[in-house]
């Protein structure tokens, strides 16, 4: 009788009880329902794109409610790493969740807070030591590696109509090898100053028009050359030669921006190395993600004396790229730090912020430019930072922002304005010959490595290890 009824009991528990649901099946909903049902509770009207919330479901939506409409879709939406932005009086829309945005008025309140802090300059001198400590130390750069020989590899120079041009790959740890482009004046034994040029993410299926390649890029490293100034273009990590090295996803990794800071110090040191350059005077422009390199070089290294970051000093955005914000650089400290503070770490050296209407960089004249000037103004410098804000325009280095800089740009480093203008006074970049992108290239077309390069993201980490 026993066995009869153990048997029977075996059988029962593994019979499926059809009935039986879980409170997470029983109030589990499609999030395209729940939207639905808030807009009908809240009389509000939702936004969103269908692919962000197809497949997508809520679970407990019902016990998410809320009397406000902004605390109910916070509860629904936070789980699901989704964000809402308020968008008239009864209308919301949903995007996913950036990290590395933020709303508008949060980061004024941010540059708020940290002008409450530095209330003098002794006070901001100690906030600039502490950060550039904490910056370092999140990009695993402290200490700094070991400098090594650099062990240039050039091409041969060609000669252009007032400059001249050779590539050039400095080896910036062992193995590790950053190549460029070298721009020259024709004219004159020097010291001449030096200008680094980095570049952004603007990309194309045609390689002329990618990275260091495009002909903004090479238009202000030759205008600049044939004005009296030493020009390194050089690329970001992970993009054009670097691919020799590592693949193009490691870009958007925290390593890239380890890595472009510390190729941006080196580069410095090999133009400082060179006998016809002034070290006391350098600069370095650049826009978007080339922007992020020159602020972020600015604040670290002390031998920059002119930055032009453009399009991209913002209080609100951070970078949408790992190599800009994958490290925890903008934790740094209790109150946190955001770009248009780093940017005024260049202070009391002369810095122009170039913005405009149509990207993140839209509201730099009423909310970071006022602040930076603040912040110079502790030095009695107020006058060493400007911002030219093209309203109008774009997020790019286009002709009128690459006008703006070459004006500053001379003004501060003491170069030839006059050698680029045309007869009636204004500055002429037609005599700039564009190169197509296998001239630009230091390993040719083969992309033929010295021996002793190393390959892959763990090898290159191994180096810098062996260096610190």
């Amino acid at each position: 009788m026993r066995n009869r009824i153990l048997a029977f009991l075996i059988v029962f528990l593994t019979i499926p009880v059809a009935n039986a649901q879980l409170p997470q099946d029983v109030y589990r909903k499609p999030l395209k329902e729940v939207l639905a049902e808030i807009e009908k509770r809240h009389n509000i009207k939702i936004r969103y794109g269908e692919s962000l919330i197809k497949g997508v479901d809520v679970l407990y939506p019902s016990w998410r409610y809320r009397i406000d409409p902004e605390e109910t879709l916070t509860n629904i939406l936070f789980p699901l790493d989704m964000i809402f932005t308020k968008t008239g009086e009864s209308s919301y829309e949903i995007t996913k969740y950036a990290y590395h945005v933020r709303p508008v008025e949060e980061g004024k309140k941010n540059l708020d807070q940290l002008l409450s802090i530095y209330k003098d300059l002794p006070a901001w001198e100690s906030r600039k030591a502490e950060l550039r400590k904490c910056f370092l130390t999140q990009m695993n750069l402290t200490p700094l590696p070991k400098k090594t020989p650099l062990n240039p590899v050039y091409t041969p120079k060609r000669k252009m109509d007032g400059y001249t041009v050779e590539n050039v790959a400095i080896e910036t740890i062992p193995g590790v090898y950053l190549c460029g482009s070298l721009y020259r004046p024709s004219k004159g034994k020097g010291p001449f100053p030096a200008v680094l040029c980095t570049h952004g993410h603007a990309s194309n299926t045609d390689l002329n028009q990618y990275g260091r390649y495009r002909p903004d890029h090479q238009y202000r490293c030759a205008m600049l050359a044939t004005m009296g100034a030493v020009v390194f273009s050089y690329e970001m990590f992970a993009w054009g030669e670097s691919q020799l090295q590592v693949d193009n996803e490691v870009h958007r990794t925290g390593l890239a921006m380890t890595m472009q800071t510390l190729n941006s110090m080196r580069v410095i040191d090999f133009l400082t190395s060179l006998s016809y350059v002034d070290p006391k005077r350098i600069g370095v422009t650049g826009e978007s993600g080339g922007g992020t390199q020159t602020f972020l070089l600015t604040a670290l290294d002390d031998r920059v004396t002119v930055s032009v970051p453009v399009v991209m000093v913002s209080s609100y955005f951070y970078g949408g790229c790992p190599c800009e914000s994958g490290l925890p650089i903008h934790s740094c400290s209790d109150t946190g730090t955001n770009n248009a503070e780093i940017a005024a770490m260049a202070s009391p050296r002369p810095m122009l912020v170039i913005s405009d209407g149509d990207d993140w960089t839209q509201h730099v004249p009423e909310i970071e430019f006022p602040y930076i000037q603040k912040v110079y103004d502790l030095y009695g410098k107020k006058e060493n930072a400007e911002n030219v804000h093209l309203a109008a325009e774009g997020h790019d280095y286009g002709v009128s922002k690459r006008m703006a800089m070459y004006g500053f740009i001379a003004r501060h480093l003491g170069l030839n304005l006059n050698a680029v203008k045309d007869k009636t006074g204004k500055i002429d970049e037609s005599k700039v010959t564009i190169e197509n992108y296998e001239a630009l290239l230091v390993f040719g077309k083969e992309g033929k490595l010295p021996q002793s390069a190393v390959k892959g993201p763990e090898a290159i980490r191994a180096v810098l290890k062996s260096l610190q």
